[in-house]
């Protein structure tokens, strides 16, 4: 009867728990991938912390923009370290079980923070066309209640509806292999796991990527349409080069991750090959949030200047 009983706890803690397989099958590169990937966690850090201090220290950098810039740094910080902490760990110990609240806590997180940078990528993009299209009312447009609100809706107008679907989903029941063939918790590598079907999960998978990724990203194409168009209309050369270079930086993080984001969400499921979507994850959860920083400042001279103030200080 006691061994019955222990048998059953023992089935309930594995039932409690996943595995998330992360680079397992590159076991000879386990300790380079750790290094890695601690050498890039501490340049994301030290990088998003930097710009996200100068942005605020700097008197040069009290507009709209670099209020918007500094918010996204931070948020590049917790969106890394909802995913690199548990992989670094992973890699340096080698046990790679997870609990299926941690796992859901997580993916909630995950999907937050990127809701989020999506959300504020638009608004950005919004601050870059009242900023060039409108230029007489911009500071009227764009004063400071309006943009804390514009970033307070970011962080805050998705967690109800991502709360509700890490909910949904870690209620399914799981059968079988408990091991997720990723590095985080995410969507459709959860969804594999499940029994039973799984189509309106799925569904409601796709409706908040085409809410959350596409709507934001086709408002950001709308926006630097009309931008473009202004820009081409401006009378010198030098006045186009200027608008261009306030754009540029921005665009390209906004292809940068929107691109990856929509090739690995928007593609159908059964055409989600395990191995491209590791790839294709840790560009956009890794790979930008570093690239972002040096996107930014090396093409901002305003930014530039700040920095060296700040080493000379």
């Amino acid at each position: 009867m006691h061994h019955q009983e222990k048998r059953r706890e023992d089935n309930l803690t594995e039932l409690m728990e996943f595995v998330l397989l992360g680079f397992a099958d590159m076991p000879h590169l386990q300790w380079f991938l750790f290094g890695l990937f601690l050498i890039i966690y501490i340049i994301i850090l030290m990088s998003n912390g930097t710009i996200f201090l100068i942005t605020k220290m700097d008197p040069a950098l009290q507009s709209p923009m670099y209020f918007f810039l500094s918010n996204f740094s931070f948020l590049e910080i917790c969106y890394v370290s909802a995913t690199l902490p548990r992989m670094l760990m992973n890699l340096g110990t080698q046990r790679r079980r997870i609990s299926l609240v941690a796992c859901a806590t997580q993916m909630c997180f995950v999907l937050m923070f990127g809701g989020t940078e999506c959300l504020l990528l638009a608004v950005m993009a919004y601050d870059r066309y009242v900023a060039i299209c409108n230029p007489l009312h911009y500071p009227l447009v764009m004063n400071h209640r309006v943009c804390i609100q514009f970033v307070t809706g970011s962080w805050t107008i998705g967690i109800p509806v991502l709360i509700e679907l890490t909910y949904q989903i870690f209620s399914l029941p799981f059968c079988g292999s408990k091991q997720i063939n990723h590095f985080f918790c995410d969507f459709f590598p959860i969804l594999r796991l499940a029994c039973g079907d799984t189509f309106v999960n799925e569904v409601l998978v796709y409706i908040l990527v085409v809410l959350f990724d596409m709507v934001p990203f086709l408002l950001i194409l709308g926006s630097y349409t009309k931008i473009v168009s202004i820009i081409l209309k401006l009378p010198s050369a030098t006045s186009r080069a200027k608008a261009f270079s306030t754009c540029s930086s921005h665009l390209m993080v906004v292809v940068l991750f929107f691109g990856s984001a929509i090739i690995t969400y928007l593609r159908p499921n059964t055409r989600h090959s395990e191995g491209t979507d590791k790839v294709i994850s840790l560009f956009y959860t890794i790979l930008i949030p570093m690239l972002n920083p040096m996107i930014y400042s090396l093409r901002n001279k305003d930014v530039i200047m700040a920095l060296r103030k700040l080493l000379c200080t």
